[in-house]
């Protein structure tokens, strides 16, 4: 079901979760109603369903669940080990979370820079970072690369350095879980996979969870212990520091239905932006998708020449079409992260993106009436009718 086209005046949403529930019509509504009627809201049985199902999807051996994506960042650290005197390499062009699980852990986060094409982590700046982390006296011993907006990061090359380096990756897939890298889904890359469920992810629950996809089962059976507590065979006899962070039953039920449908909307996300593509390459540069590669779509971001986004974003919201900016600052100039050490070189690309990029509502739902509206509000401030 799309959602209505609507006049010129009405306002568009961002992500349109109300067209989606629409679609789901009855079932998530059931799936919940059996969990409120069986009462095993934590760890209940659609939990284990739902893990099963998500590793099936993806082709991966495991998946544990968890309370969100952050979290299913900080299981893998802990489960390894890292902490105090550890540097771990992350993408300064990048959701906070990235970098803060490190820290978290105790660890150093080592920004390195992104290609300006794809956003993702830079393999040349990943190899300058290590160096520079050992240079800081730090020991590298991961590398989270982030396949941002929904497109894979350069998988291959990655693991290449990190083999060579000695370091482990984790994957940090939370806006980009259904893309593919040389026909494998994500989830099938590195040590462990972390995703997140948060609502306005392309497979969102009703409300924050996460999960970890890895084919390691020792690294399994200690993240399954560190999500509730740290505990061993007796519950009472906790065996590590853990923490609490269970995806709860009600949400892997709506996870469960939602995950049904999530290849069509897939596949309805692909149609959307290259409408989009069609339609604004012209008059900004439109985000490509390496070959060998398929995305998801997460969020849909344009660069623009520095100096114009605030003007188009102005323009487009008073005709009732959001927009956003992911991200105004790269971590490495945030507050809370300018203490940490950048790659050597530095990163041009990240400031570089922070100025130019936009993004434009997206979602599978999108029909072709309102993405015209968008696209022709777009050319139109732009000055290209």
């Amino acid at each position: 079901m799309s959602q209505r086209a609507g006049a010129d005046s009405d306002p568009i949403p961002f992500i349109d979760l109300a067209a989606q529930r629409q679609r789901l019509g009855r079932s998530v509504d059931e799936a919940v109603a059996r969990v409120v009627d069986h009462c095993q809201f934590i760890l209940g049985p659609e939990v284990r369903t739902f893990e099963a199902a998500l590793a099936a999807f993806c082709g991966a051996r495991h998946a544990v669940s968890c309370a969100s994506g952050t979290d299913a960042l900080v299981l893998v650290l802990r489960a390894k080990g890292i902490g105090p005197g550890d540097a771990v390499i992350c993408p300064s062009f990048t959701f906070c979370a990235t970098a803060e699980v490190v820290v978290l852990v105790g660890a150093t986060p080592v920004l390195a820079d992104v290609d300006a094409e794809t956003f993702n982590l830079d393999v040349a700046s990943l190899e300058r970072a290590i160096a520079t982390a050992r240079r800081a006296g730090l020991k590298p011993k991961a590398v989270i690369p982030v396949d941002l907006f929904g497109v894979p990061a350069d998988h291959d090359p990655i693991a290449a350095v990190a083999k060579a380096e000695g370091l482990f990756v984790l994957d940090d897939a939370a806006q980009s879980f259904g893309a593919t890298y040389k026909n494998r889904q994500l989830g099938t890359f590195g040590l462990a996979t972390a995703t997140s469920f948060f609502p306005a992810k392309p497979l969102g629950c009703y409300g924050d969870g996460g999960a970890v996809l890895t084919d390691d089962a020792e690294l399994v059976e200690v993240m399954k212990s560190l999500r509730v507590h740290g505990q061993g065979s007796d519950k009472y006899d906790n065996v590590r520091i853990g923490l609490t962070s269970r995806l709860d039953t009600i949400q892997a039920a709506v996870l469960i239905e939602k995950l049904k449908i999530f290849p069509d909307e897939i596949v309805a996300r692909d149609r959307a932006a290259r409408r989009y593509n069609d339609g604004l390459g012209d008059v900004a540069i439109v985000p490509r998708v390496p070959e060998g590669m398929t995305s998801v779509w997460a969020q849909y971001t344009l660069r623009l020449k520095p100096g114009v986004r605030d003007g188009l974003a102005a323009t487009l919201k008073a005709q009732g079409i959001p927009t956003a900016i992911y991200y105004p600052k790269p971590l490495h100039r945030q507050s809370a992260y300018r203490q940490f050490p950048v790659a050597d070189g530095g990163l041009a690309v990240s400031d570089q993106l922070a100025d130019e990029v936009i993004s434009l509502p997206m979602h599978p739902y999108l029909d072709e009436p309102t993405q015209d509206r968008i696209i022709h509000a777009v050319r139109n401030a732009l000055g290209r009718n």
